[in-house]
């Protein structure tokens, strides 16, 4: 049956069996297809010659109309970030642990990259916000992230001081050991962790969680998605902290300096298959509905 997809590329770390196994049994599959799937040269050793075209990673996005995440959702990010300005979908495979945004397992892999094949399957637009980090007089450094940004302090054994202000409004100063600022996508992650709330992914708002407050007080709260958020480290020369974009590291961050998160107008497209329920996805990963007068349905 015809297909849209012309050209698929994989991204996973085969270096992990589970991973490497899924790859492998994709590859057999695509070519069942008449596929041939884009792979980074640093993947080649476990292919035979002439199944895989070799390609570096930075060019998957020109390259490919469908990306396969093969992984965590750590493995599905940094896809994200390959194809953050372009039009190339992903859909992930489950090889790690939760799996928010992995949501195929590896026993249903093939039938449910059939029906993406097939063009039977959900689109799912998620948005991504721009981090700026500024330094005295070097230069901004600046990325994209679509679960979070997050200031976190360096040293142990010390308080961070930092403050904070919304769209040019002062709104806190803060003790404590940094502040998760998510999407709604990024919700579930670290933000969850810090007693954020778990937000549905297509509403347009972000959660701002302090990690480790000093002050009970300080409590997660929302806000609208696309504002100015700016974090400022206090003046003080044991504050330390680094800056990451979903897990990746930015740069470090001291006393005067700043972070500027905003909407960037990016997006990623993920692909579910059908059937795809969000809730379902919550119940499975949080062991929800499993008790007395509940309806387990997984």
């Amino acid at each position: 049956m015809p297909h849209p997809f012309k050209s698929v590329a994989l991204v996973g770390n085969a270096k992990d069996q589970r991973v490497a196994d899924c790859m492998l049994s994709l590859t057999r599959h695509l070519a069942s297809r008449g596929l041939q799937p884009l792979v980074d040269h640093r993947q080649a050793p476990i292919f035979a010659a002439g199944t895989v075209v070799l390609c570096p990673e930075q060019s998957f996005a020109g390259r490919a109309d469908l990306i396969i995440s093969i992984g965590g959702d750590g493995t599905l990010l940094y896809a994200a970030s390959l194809v953050a300005e372009h039009a190339v979908p992903l859909l992930g495979i489950n090889r790690g642990r939760l799996g928010f945004l992995t949501d195929v397992g590896a026993a249903s892999m093939l039938e449910h990259v059939d029906s993406v094949l097939n063009g039977k399957y959900l689109e799912d637009r998620r948005s991504l916000m721009a981090a700026r980090l500024e330094r005295g007089g070097a230069p901004p450094v600046r990325a994209l992230a679509l679960n979070d940004v997050v200031i976190n302090k360096r040293e142990t054994g010390h308080l961070m001081e930092f403050e904070t202000s919304i769209n040019g409004r002062y709104v806190n100063s803060h003790g404590g050991d940094g502040i998760v600022i998510a999407t709604a996508t990024g919700s579930t992650a670290y933000a969850l962790s810090c007693g954020g709330p778990i937000v549905e992914p297509d509403l347009d708002v972000w959660v701002m969680a302090p990690i480790s407050p000093h002050t009970l007080s300080d409590r997660p709260i929302v806000v609208r998605a696309g504002s100015k958020i700016l974090v400022r480290i206090a003046d003080r020369h044991d504050s330390r902290a680094q800056v990451t974009c979903d897990g990746t590291t930015l740069g470090d961050v001291g006393h005067g300096d700043s972070v500027h998160v905003e909407g960037s107008g990016a997006q990623v497209t993920l692909l579910h298959p059908p059937g795809y329920d969000y809730y379902r996805l919550l119940r499975s990963k949080l062991h929800w509905g499993r008790g007395a007068g509940g309806s387990p349905d997984e």
